[in-house]
């Protein structure tokens, strides 16, 4: 559980850093070994395919990285645990596995969140993976925000309205340690008071000119296995990767069970209940059913959108 400091320090600046949440034996060397098995049979297949020349002996997984991000091999939504907010078809690549469930569903992670929205606690679907190339290999035309740098927004404006009075948080887990220079996030302190401000669908979808002084933004360095967590209203961003190395982590979101997500077309579940403990998903391939079934229905639906800001709007002309 987050202590009186932590919650204090959460409710007046709209964040708070916690080291030392994960284990690194126990939680996080699982989550890298699956997620090396699963960049090693893409890898192997794109070079059976002549996508990339450089064989896969004695390559890292950086390496693979690196050099498939190089040949547009994309790895990001294969590896992503959601379904892309562009056209999806009934094989979009997408990744549920033992442990990244185990991660999501971690009892110190669920503490910390029982902490902030109490004890009925959502997974919400808004989820990602982020695993960030140095800034001076990316690709030119690289706009994503899970590859590229993360530019300002808030939470709570990057869902649908169905969520504006719902009670959920952000949470960033750190993988790998972030730092200034590889790239960690940086946050307005106290600027949650101030409500939602206007978005704009530029390059990414973000918070129009002018309205957010990012000159107070403050950088949250945090070691991997910690993570930070964000109030839905927070204004942040994250910096550049000037280092040399990847720099990876996830967003994950909780809600109060019973309240909207932000994208209803997206599965949730519900990780901890006290007053209902039989309603809680305790399978991860229960998990990996729920998004295979939504991107089933999502292939034959018209497309929905997952953002509400236009670009025609008075803010953003």
């Amino acid at each position: 559980m987050l202590n009186d400091e932590q919650i204090e320090s959460f409710e007046r600046d709209g964040f708070v850093v916690v080291e030392d949440v994960f284990d690194q034996q126990a939680v996080l060397d699982p989550v890298r070994a699956e997620y090396s098995e699963l960049l090693d049979r893409l890898y192997d297949q794109w070079h059976r395919e002549g996508k990339v020349d450089v064989a896969p002996h004695g390559l890292s997984f950086d390496d693979k990285l690196l050099i498939a991000y190089r040949n547009r091999c994309d790895w990001f939504q294969p590896f992503d645990i959601s379904l892309p907010g562009d056209r999806i078809t009934t094989d979009t690549p997408m990744h549920f596995g033992p442990a990244i469930f185990d991660l999501v569903t971690h009892s110190r992670l669920l503490d910390l969140a029982e902490s902030l929205i109490g004890p009925e606690i959502t997974s919400n679907p808004i989820q990602h993976i982020r695993i960030k190339p140095p800034a001076l290999d990316l690709q030119s035309d690289e706009i994503r925000p899970h590859i590229t740098a993360t530019d300002w927004h808030q939470d709570r404006a990057v869902a649908l309205e169905e969520a504006d009075q719902t009670n959920m948080i952000t949470v960033w887990c750190a993988i790998s340690d972030a730092t200034v220079d590889n790239g960690c996030l940086q946050a307005i302190p106290r600027a949650h008071h101030d409500g939602m401000v206007p978005h704009c669908p530029q390059v990414q979808t973000s918070i129009a000119d002018n309205y957010v002084d990012t000159s107070r933004a403050q950088p949250l360095p945090v070691k991997s296995g910690g993570v930070v967590v964000f109030h839905p209203l927070t204004p942040h961003a994250s910096m550049v990767n000037k280092s040399e190395g990847f720099r990876w982590s996830f967003d994950l979101r909780f809600n109060v069970t019973g309240e909207p997500t932000g994208r209803a077309h997206f599965p949730e579940f519900v990780a901890r209940s006290k007053s209902n403990p039989d309603s809680v998903l305790r399978d991860w391939q229960a998990w990996r059913d729920l998004w295979y079934e939504a991107r089933d229905r999502l292939a034959v639906c018209p497309h929905i959108d997952i953002h509400r800001w236009s670009a025609d709007a008075p803010a953003c002309a």
